[in-house]
């Protein structure tokens, strides 16, 4: 759930929207810069279209996954629920720019404790809170159901969202920003300890943005490509040390350094990244 921006969002935001215009023709054939702009704003209607469907794929398995978790926690299986808790909301993580599009539906299904009134608290989080510091299901059956009806009602709503070049820019560098200023305090998962299963979601959601830019970027300014690219490689390299099975440790085993050297490897990922609008207006 996200909580905070970055100002530099703006700069990124109106930078995007110019577009990645066919730079040799403008160059070449002046009279012909505006169907360049045109063609430029072709390419980017492609790169929204094909980040919808990533995201709206990523929210059709957190359905999935989230009836398969909430089945366990109506049927009592506290073993099972804990075990499809993580791996379920990743889908989530990844998808943020556009599930969190849905004001009303976000708190419902991604509030922390704290962040909406007691009585209006629900979703993953208070089911969290009752596998992990109770060690039940009993009392949360209706949270489950509840937690099902949100994620289908996401899910169909998802048709509506309109992504724009805004909401694509935005949403990479808040990922990062969100992990770097917020999540790596364990606030996210204060009860299970799975905050690393949500850096790698949010980190890869960032990534997917990226690549969908990326051959505009080079186009442009392939070094900074390349640093992009090698900062994503460090923050995986970080995150892979962490790796248990198919899943990772528990975020109460990393130490106070481990932590601060995982902050800023994200945070020398998001600076070269925050400047992909300013270098595509370019």
């Amino acid at each position: 759930m996200r909580r905070y921006k970055w100002p530099v969002l703006l700069l990124l935001a109106s930078g995007l929207l110019f577009g990645c215009s066919n730079t040799d023709k403008s160059s070449t054939e002046p009279n012909k810069k505006e169907p360049a702009q045109e063609s430029g704003q072709a390419d980017l209607s492609q790169v929204t279209a094909d980040y919808r469907e990533y995201a709206t794929a990523e929210i059709e398995e957190f359905v999935k996954k989230t009836e398969e978790f909430a089945n366990a926690v109506i049927a009592g299986d506290v073993e099972r629920a804990k075990e499809l808790y993580a791996p379920a909301r990743m889908h989530y993580e990844r998808s943020e720019p556009i599930a969190e599009a849905f004001a009303d539906l976000d708190p419902k299904i991604d509030a922390r404790e704290g962040d909406v009134p007691d009585s209006e608290w629900r979703g993953y989080h208070r089911i969290e809170k009752g596998l992990w510091v109770e060690n039940t299901t009993k009392g949360y059956e209706k949270y489950a159901e509840q937690l099902i009806e949100d994620v289908k009602l996401l899910r169909a709503k998802v048709e509506t969202v309109e992504v724009t070049p805004d909401l694509l820019i935005t949403g990479a560098v808040d990922l990062l920003n969100e992990v770097s200023t917020s999540k790596v305090t364990g606030e996210e998962d204060r009860y299970s300890h799975t905050d690393l299963y949500d850096f790698v979601a949010n980190v890869q959601g960032a990534e997917k943005i990226y690549e969908l830019l990326s051959p505009a970027l080079k186009a442009k300014d392939e070094a900074l490509a390349k640093e992009i690219e090698q900062r994503f490689d460090a923050v995986y390299g970080l995150l892979n040390k962490y790796k248990k099975g198919e899943g990772y440790i528990s975020y109460t085993e990393l130490s106070k350094e481990q932590v601060k050297e995982l902050s800023q490897a994200i945070n020398e990922l998001a600076e070269p990244l925050s400047k992909l609008g300013i270098v595509l207006e370019g």
